[in-house]
């Protein structure tokens, strides 16, 4: 059985997460190791209470998140914090996380791979950082309502609920963008109209997005930051079992967001 820096190394490998930007308190990689070998993976979106709870019960030695342990930056180890550490310690759990590495992997990225389950076709980046795309774009003729059940159901499935903006019947989807997550902030919206896009699709963003894309004649769909980041845990935790020959589970832990 490997240990969790043997994995690390390989998932580093994978996702170039020492050469990809990312926030302060993102901190890529291995966060928590452990002396213990690991037989089981367990995937989550997001380090929790409930996640690291459910980790230990499905007898998995290693956690891997997109939204790591120091998320929040830092703050005082006391009461929960404290007692959610110190079990993670007590019971060998290691924990990996992998931010806008796993948001911008051409193949096992949330966006490449939210884009492929929704039947969109990436032609190139969109929402780059530092010079590195971490959402991806096309064209499609597709029918705008026939994109948005799709990506209804798929938010539906994935613990969400589709909210879309203000727009005209009988349209196409057009030149699409997709940055998952919070991915509707003043820089996506910059871009996405010097760009000539027309619907983008993202997990989530402030009340001013809205009324900034009916403005400028863009449609937003807002999938839901977690259901939007479920599928690239997942692949990375079915390509590291397959590396090792180890067994992994998804966490399913919707967060309402």
């Amino acid at each position: 059985m490997p240990s969790a820096t043997e994995i690390a190394t390989f998932a580093d490998a994978l996702l170039q997460s020492k050469t990809v930007p990312d926030y302060p308190f993102a901190f890529n990689g291995l966060q928590v190791d452990t002396p213990a070998h690991v037989s089981k993976i367990a995937a989550a979106v997001d380090f929790s209470a409930r996640t690291v709870a459910e980790t230990r019960r499905r007898d998995a030695q290693l956690l891997v998140v997109h939204h790591g342990a120091f998320w929040q930056g830092a703050q005082p180890i006391v009461g929960r914090r404290y007692q959610l550490l110190a079990g993670v310690l007590r019971d060998s759990i290691g924990v990996y996380s992998a931010h806008l590495p796993l948001d911008c992997h051409e193949s096992i990225g949330n966006n490449a791979l939210l884009a492929k389950r929704v039947g969109l076709r990436v032609a190139g980046g969109f929402a780059p950082v530092n010079g590195i795309p971490i959402g991806v774009m096309g064209e499609s003729t597709d029918s705008l309502e026939s994109l948005i059940a799709t990506v209804s159901a798929f938010a539906a499935g994935h613990g969400g609920a589709l909210r879309v903006t203000t727009h005209a019947a009988n349209r196409t989807v057009g030149r699409w963008a997709m940055c998952t997550g919070s991915g509707a902030n003043s820089e996506t919206l910059t871009e996405a109209v010097e760009r000539g896009v027309r619907t983008l699709i993202v997990g989530e963003g402030p009340h001013w997005t809205s009324v900034f894309a009916e403005d400028h004649d863009i449609v937003i769909l807002y999938a839901g930051h977690y259901a939007t980041e479920t599928l690239g845990v997942q692949a990375l935790a079915a390509e590291i079992a397959k590396q090792f020959r180890i067994d992994w589970e998804f966490i399913a832990a919707p967060t309402g967001s």
